[in-house]
């Protein structure tokens, strides 16, 4: 493991019964770094992302996050550490500010009604912050989403479609906001999406998953050259669809490999 990786996984499976979701991945990411995961629906991701956060327990495998081996001692990384996903409802009932208010004493969050007038203009929450978040449109939820993501001021931060219905207005506003706390927090990202333009410009790097399993990895422009595509979208589609590799291509990185060259 490098002392600059904020992710290790080593040899993580997950089986639910008969079927399995994760099997026997291994990589590092780099502290600072963006890295996209990606896959079709059913590659693993979501199940994958469940293990880093300590919410599902691996059947077999490593999963150490900022340190902290997340079955064992994952209460030593979650204060530094958060989670978005347009996918996973917040109370209803309550505000958008009343919610922020629960998962911001939730992480400690000193100033929590400070922090949450500094987030609201950046994330054009201002005039949801006091209705109802069952009230509240699916790209209203995405953003309030982000702000409770960005909370703590988490030095890992781990996003399921992060602008997901979005307009592309807002959506390219969002991820400037990303690309900002990234470059002037030094936190790490890992992405989940299938907005392809997003992960070329977010991110360093890509983990191609296909049935479980790590079946590429590289830079995004490197993708696309090594599988001779125009563009990162064509090279997802001949993964997902064909199990497509490059002519020659060797197997994945290892775990060891992807963290020294991360680092």
């Amino acid at each position: 493991m490098s002392p600059r990786s904020a992710i290790v996984v080593e040899h993580l499976a997950k089986r639910f019964g008969p079927v399995t979701a994760v099997d026997g991945v291994s990589f590092a990411v780099a502290e600072g770094s963006a890295t996209a995961l990606l896959g079709g629906n059913g590659a693993g991701k979501s199940t994958t992302l469940a293990m880093l956060l300590g919410v599902l327990k691996p059947t077999s495998g490593l999963v150490r996050v900022l340190g902290a081996d997340m079955v064992d001692d994952r209460y030593r990384a979650l204060p530094l550490m958060n989670f978005s996903s347009p996918y996973v409802d917040m109370p209803k009932t309550l505000s958008a500010r009343e919610n922020l208010i629960v998962y911001g004493r939730l992480y400690g969050v000193p100033g929590v009604a400070a922090r949450i007038a500094e987030l609201a203009p950046a994330l054009g929450l201002e005039a949801l912050l006091d209705r109802p978040t069952g009230t509240l449109s699916a790209g209203e939820v995405t953003r309030l989403s982000l702000a409770k993501a960005l909370l703590n001021r988490p030095r890992l931060l781990l996003l399921d479609e992060p602008t997901a219905s979005l307009d592309p207005d807002t959506g390219d506003w969002v991820r400037g906001l990303l690309e900002t706390y990234r470059r002037e927090t030094g936190a790490t990202l890992l992405i989940a999406s299938h907005n392809m333009a997003e992960v070329e410009r977010l991110c360093d790097r890509v983990l191609m998953l296909r049935a479980g399993k790590i079946v590429d990895d590289g830079a995004p422009a490197e993708l696309i050259r090594r599988y001779g595509r125009r563009t990162l979208e064509e090279v997802f589609l001949a993964i997902a669809r064909e199990g497509t590799r490059p002519p020659g291509a060797q197997a994945p990185k290892t775990k060891d490999s992807a963290a020294g060259g991360a680092a």
